[in-house]
């Protein structure tokens, strides 16, 4: 079983930026591609970002494109979630999640949520206007 464990949300004024980090239990992390999903409130949860096991590829919803940057640290089994230019609208519980990459000839990014196989409980993201 992978464990997952986020942090570094919190309460920011608009415009602000905050940097999620998610840690994983994973033996072979390195072989994981990994996601960050959101949840507002009274919405269904939806992708942010993904980044491939390699680090080679990377994934954006186009809302965050130019604000967020996702990128992964192998030799710390955690991958982090940059938030620049934060909005109200990125007001949320955020996710990460882990997929295992079976063909490390590819560089797939996985962007449904039945792709994941581990989850981590969320941290909440508050921006003020």
């Amino acid at each position: 079983q992978v464990q997952l464990v986020e942090s570094g949300g919190g309460l920011v004024q608009a415009g602000g930026s905050l940097r999620l980090s998610c840690a994983s239990s994973a033996r072979i992390f390195s072989t994981y591609a990994m996601g960050w999903f959101r949840q507002a409130p009274g919405k269904e949860r939806e992708f942010v970002a993904v980044i491939s096991w390699s680090g080679g590829s990377r994934y954006y919803t186009d809302s965050v494109k130019g604000r967020f940057t996702i990128s992964r640290d192998n030799a710390k089994n955690t991958v982090y979630l940059q938030m620049n230019s934060l909005k109200p609208e990125d007001t949320a519980v955020y996710y990460c999640a882990a997929d295992r990459t079976h063909d490390l000839d590819s560089d797939y990014t996985p962007r449904l949520e039945s792709e994941y196989d581990y989850w981590g409980q969320g941290t909440q993201v508050t921006v003020s206007s």
